[in-house]
């Protein structure tokens, strides 16, 4: 699997190359904290991946809590069993980003 670091992501998102940015995580946890930009696909709502994403090649990076998560390389495990070609883990999800200085934003960010 494809992984990919705060710092190249922060890049990629502020680039004429953005990819999908997926937080794997529950509607509540998406809702209470969440990178900017990105929408939530879980194990659960998978189907509506085909809908929201309909191009397999279209660069997908999945991320979730942090590091100790399985949530983000389960859900890209199961995108690229779909079919979808460039996609990504970003494996230290929102203490990551959050550690690297990048905003965050939701109900639950102060």
């Amino acid at each position: 699997m494809q992984r990919i670091s705060a710092t190249h992501l922060h890049d990629r998102m502020t680039s004429e190359n953005r990819p999908v940015l997926i937080n794997a995580l529950s509607e509540e946890a998406f809702e209470a904290k969440r990178i900017p930009g990105s929408i939530n696909i879980t194990e659960h709502n998978l189907e509506c991946a085909t809908n929201v994403i309909p191009d397999k090649d279209q660069d997908i990076v999945v991320y979730c809590a942090n590091a100790d998560c399985d949530a983000s390389p389960k859900l890209a495990e199961k995108l690229t069993e779909m079919g979808y070609n460039n996609v990504w883990d970003f494996e230290e999800g929102l203490a990551g980003w959050r550690s690297e200085g990048y905003r965050l934003t939701g109900t639950d960010v102060s």
